[in-house]
């Protein structure tokens, strides 16, 4: 049997129901056998408004969260708080829909510990899936202006990394599987969309990736109880640059934080995200 697709049909805030009917009409002529997934902000979640998306097969709701801190939403100018954000996700329930919730990193005035914050009431309402945003500086927007007035400083790529990293740990603990950061590369394609500022990196997610293999490889280095001077370790083949880290990142930090030499190996029998590490030499006293 043909496995049914879905298509994300981007944003519908700020457009009309005129506008929007109008996207998903074209989207059900176009691709007959698909199912369909929106963004919206959580204020605009009505039962009027979900009923509208069952006649044209929507099937998953992104939610753009953002925040749940309620004087970062107001100063990014969002006219909702958590309570609009569990009552959209009930309501979204109810009806059968799969949720999305998109999540920002670096927001004006936002902390790490603002975002960690947003990530664990996020995950209390268990949604399907989540999706990490880094902020980035757009061309022709209110951040624009804050940014050439001094008054919005963006985050550096390496601290963006490391924010999203501990939002994915958190997720991983409730158990939310379906952890994805958004495609820059897909971003800075015309002059629109021209990125200004910001944590921007064609392979951002991939970094996230790799730092979140770099931990884990030097946890399990830590629990042997000799001085490593080289390791190898297999994971599944798919997962080898992982190990290794965008540019050979993982396995120039290796040495040069721990002296440590890694040799990466793929072996089909290992489960995705899993790995095994032996040592295969230490340091002579």
């Amino acid at each position: 049997m043909k496995q049914v697709t879905e298509v994300f049909l981007g944003s519908f805030t700020g457009k009309t129901e005129k506008e929007q009917k109008k996207i998903l009409k074209k989207a059900r002529e176009e691709n007959l056998r698909a199912k369909f997934k929106v963004a919206i902000s959580p204020s605009i979640v009505t039962k009027e408004w979900l009923k509208m998306l069952k006649e044209y097969e929507v099937k998953t709701v992104e939610l753009e969260v953002q925040s749940t801190n309620s004087y970062i939403l107001k100063k990014c100018g969002y006219l909702y708080g958590i309570e609009d954000i569990k009552k959209a996700c009930k309501m979204l329930k109810w009806k059968g829909f799969k949720i999305s919730c998109q999540i920002g990193v670096g927001l004006p005035d936002s902390t790490k510990l603002d975002e960690l914050n947003t990530a664990k009431d996020i995950a209390k309402l268990k949604p399907n899936s989540v999706r990490i945003y880094p902020m980035l500086v757009v061309k022709n927007t209110k951040l624009e202006d804050e940014y050439k007035n001094g008054e919005y400083d963006p985050l550096s790529v390496s601290l963006a990394v490391e924010r999203c990293k501990d939002i994915v740990y958190v997720f991983n603990r409730a158990k939310i599987k379906n952890i994805s950061i958004v495609r820059q590369k897909d971003l800075n394609t015309n002059e629109e969309n021209e990125i200004i500022a910001g944590p921007y990196h064609v392979e951002f997610a991939q970094l996230v990736t790799d730092s979140i293999w770099y931990d884990s490889i030097v946890e399990k280095i830590k629990k042997f109880n000799v001085k490593v001077r080289k390791v190898k370790v297999e994971v599944n083949p798919k997962e080898l640059p992982n190990v290794m880290g965008y540019e050979n990142e993982n396995a120039n930090k290796l040495m040069e934080l721990y002296n440590v030499e890694i040799k990466a190996e793929g072996n089909p029998d290992i489960k995705m995200g899993k790995s095994k590490i032996d040592v295969i030499e230490v340091f002579s006293n």
